[in-house]
């Protein structure tokens, strides 16, 4: 199990960790769970703007579609290319190489980040 002290979620089950000014954001392992195994991603552009609590991408499964909501407001410094041939990495390290985006000027104003305890409560787990 990954050490997840440092990440914080969203309630719409994003996670984000932020190391200085840089925030990398993806997934939970319950999320990819619920969805199923992921067929394809649409990620914003580097350069992209994104705001805490809008839509900034989203994600399809063999089971469903969904939409991605960005857990900090900055600008889309990275996105994880790996993900366009193997969306599946997402399945199989949420937390690791199936990270999406890396976001400059992190800003966590305007979100309701839970610690992880908070939202093992959320999920029920």
């Amino acid at each position: 199990m990954a050490d997840l002290s440092n990440y914080r979620f969203t309630a719409s089950h994003e996670w984000v960790r932020v190391e200085g000014s840089t925030a990398t954001v993806g997934i939970s392992d319950h999320a990819q769970a619920q969805l199923g195994d992921v067929i394809f991603l649409e990620l914003p552009a580097v350069g992209t703007a994104v705001t805490a609590g809008t839509k900034f991408g989203a994600i399809e499964s063999v089971k469903a579609a969904s939409d991605l909501y960005a857990p900090v407001s900055g600008t889309v410094a990275e996105v994880n290319a790996a993900l366009t041939e193997r969306p599946e990495l997402v399945n199989s390290d949420p937390y690791g190489e199936g990270w999406m985006l890396r976001v400059d000027g992190a800003s966590a104003e305007g979100s309701d980040l839970l610690d992880e305890a908070g939202y093992t409560k959320l999920v029920g787990a």
